[in-house]
Order: structure tokens, then sequence, then C-alpha cells
């Protein structure tokens, strides 16, 4: 692993700061979050000026429309992106971070050909359909099933918190096709789902922010072809854990470079009023530097192994990145709110874009241990895949043994 650039990694980097010199200051402002179409032109457009740079999808196959390059230029790009003020990749998040890499990974070619290039281009909104209201956080209960009918898939079931449905395109969609009765981790099939197929219902919903990014998605005989499906049938359990491997690996990449900027002026802004005077203050600010600094070390390790993989999917180690980075995360909002005092209790974004709105973010944090995994999942894939600990019994198996 290397920590300190190479010659063509600072050469890159130094062209990418030009570029976003140049490029940031012509565009529009961002939208108000709750404006979809505005939103979703706003995010296509800056997809699309990267694009047009070569800077999309930049570990991407050149085959592809990608830039081919390596996983550490891409971190790179993340790192500068953020520290420039560019925008968050926004709806396209889905197929940027989950979607694409997967399809990459897993898909045919004839797949890869007629996504891919549309989502680098800006092209292509994903959403993802994974997460079901009576499963809970137990990924593999979910119930929605998919019956084969010649070339079609007949899919009906509810899926929730499906980000960004309102402007998606497509969405990555997990249904069951094996027997309702067998093992829960099998019979599991990832489907491609145009969002304009006959039978998909949306229902917004608003979270304790007062946003609307997620909704609810009702799914009544919706007939996916079978030439959709990604890998085999029954085998979605792998290749959905290949999405959250990307998703946990990389996805919270530029949220780790906005942290330890965000920590900077909170420690700026407790050395103007009296907070800084608090002993305990100033020993949770210096204890949340450190950590970023040893997840960020870890994100580049993350990076480094997975470039050096065969298959170029993150491994186990993503889980610990992303157990530790959600709970910094939310200590992180936490000492802000202390250090803010009675304005932490506000929210003052006249326009409602609460891009970085301290009282939003820290709303926002709470859903860190929750979203791509909870920090009980992420504890027992670490326990299980990296120390060897024998798995967690069953619900039932614990029942008929009389529980722990």
């Amino acid at each position: 692993m290397q920590l300190r650039d190479t010659r063509d990694q600072q050469r890159f980097r130094e062209e990418l700061r030009t570029w976003l010199r140049a490029t940031l200051p012509t565009l529009d402002p961002q939208p108000s979050q709750d404006d979809w179409p505005a939103r979703r032109a706003y995010d296509s457009h800056w997809q699309a000026l990267l694009h047009q740079a070569g800077y999309a999808g930049l570990n991407w196959p050149s085959a592809y429309g990608g830039r081919g390059a390596t996983p550490t230029e891409h971190l790179i790009f993340l790192e500068e992106s953020e520290l420039a003020g560019a925008p968050y990749v926004g709806v396209n998040f889905v197929g940027l971070l989950h979607a694409g890499p997967t399809l990459i990974a897993e898909a045919t070619p004839e797949q890869r050909e007629r996504h891919i290039p549309a989502i680098l281009r800006g092209d292509e909104i994903w959403c993802q359909g994974f997460s079901e209201p009576d499963a809970g956080s137990d990924l593999a209960a979910l119930r929605t099933r998919a019956a084969r009918d010649g070339d079609h898939y007949v899919v009906n079931g509810r899926k929730i918190w499906t980000s960004h449905a309102e402007v998606a395109d497509y969405c990555e969609l997990l249904v069951r096709t094996g027997p309702p009765d067998g093992p829960k981790h099998q019979g599991i099939t990832w489907l491609i789902m145009p969002m304009d197929t006959p039978g998909v219902g949306l229902r917004p919903l608003m979270t304790a922010g007062g946003s609307t990014e997620f909704s609810e998605m009702i799914l009544e005989d919706v007939r996916i072809p079978v030439a959709n499906r990604v890998g085999e049938e029954g085998d979605g359990w792998r290749i959905a854990m290949v999405t959250f491997a990307f998703e946990r690996g990389t996805g919270f990449v530029s949220e780790v470079v906005w942290a330890r900027r965000r920590l900077v002026e909170i420690a700026a802004l407790a050395r103007e009023n009296a907070t800084w005077e608090d002993s305990d203050i100033r020993r949770r600010i210096a204890r949340l530097a450190a950590e970023f600094d040893a997840l960020w070390a870890l994100v580049k390790r993350n990076v480094s192994e997975a470039e050096h993989s065969a298959d170029g999917v993150p491994g186990p180690g993503s889980s610990v990145f992303k157990l530790r980075f959600s709970e910094a995360r939310q200590h992180l909002d936490d000492v802000h709110a202390e250090v803010r005092g009675r304005d932490a209790l506000a929210f003052d974004d006249d326009l409602c874009t609460y891009d970085g709105e301290p009282s939003y973010e820290r709303l926002r944090s709470l859903a860190y241990t929750i979203a791509a995994g909870t920090s009980q999942v992420q504890r027992n894939i670490i326990g299980e895949r990296i120390l060897g600990l024998p798995k967690e019994p069953s619900a039932a198996g614990a029942t008929k043994g009389g529980g722990r």
C-alpha cells in the first residue's frame, strides 16, 4: 500500500485541480432539495461535464466509456472533488456507486454495453430496490416474488427506502425466485427493472429532515424480461454482496473527506466561543481527528487491496471501515451540536438546499448506522469473515436450543 502519490498520480492530481478551478465557477446554484426534475437536471449536467472531460468512471473499463484508471486515481478524484466543493453524485449515486460497478463485475457484455456508457454520461438514473417493509434489516428475509412466465419474470411485492425512485430510469431489484420455505439466502435473484414498466407504483416517504429522496415502491404483476437478469437465477445474494462491497468500500470516500473538513470548521468555531475552554470538547475533537485520519488510511488500504485482487471487489475490510465511520460520523455531529449550542436546533437554510446545513446533517447522520447494512450486520461480517468466529445462531436455532 502506498500512502503517498507517485509522480504520475501527482500529475493527475494537479490536472484535476486545474479543471475543477476552471469548471466549478460555471455551475448554476444547486436547486431546492424537493425540486426533483431540477435536481435530476443539475446532477446529470455535472455528470455530463465529467464525462466530456474524461473524469467519469475513472476506474471503469475504457471499452464502456470509462477512463481505465487505477482505483487509487479514482480515490484521488473523489478526494480532490470533495476538497474543491464539487457537486456530490446526487441522484446518480446508485448508478455510479452500486449498480455500475456491480454490472461491470457480474453482467453480460450486452448488459454492460447497454447500461454502463449511459450511466457514465448521466443519461440513466438508477435506484435500489433491496429493502422491504416486512424484512427489517434482515435483507435475506425479502418476500418480493418473481414467478417465471415464458421469457419474463412476473414480480409482486413491496420495497421501501428506495433512494431516488422518483427520477430513476432503472432499478437494481432483488426478488425471490426460489421456494418461500427454502434457505433464505438461496433462491434470490438480481434483476434490472425499467421504472416505466406497467405495475410499478411509488409512494414518496418524508424523512425527519424534511427530504423525500426515499420512496415505498409497490410492484403488482410487473413483467421483467429474463434477459434483464444479472447472473444466474438464485445467485442474487452473492451478487448483492458484491454491490454492498462497493458501497461500503468506496461509497463513503467523499464523506470521510467532508467529515475531516467539517471537523476543522468545528474546532475553529469552538475557539470563537467559550466551548473551547471545555476540556471534554477539546478531547472529543482531538479523538475524532485521529479517528478520521485512521479511517482515511483504512480507505487507502481497502482500495489498494481491491486494486491488487483478481476481481477488483473490496474485501470484508470495508465492513471495518463502514462500522467505525458510521459511529464517528454521528459523534462528529453530536460535538458540532454542543459547540453551536441553541443554534443547533434551527434549520436556517431559506432555499431548503440543506447542503451541509448542520441541523439537517445531524438528523441525516442517524441513518448511517442503518444504511448499507446496520452496525450489527457489520459486526457479524467482521466476526465471521475476518476473525473466523462461528456464525451467529439463527433465531429458530436459538429458540430450539433455549435461547442465549
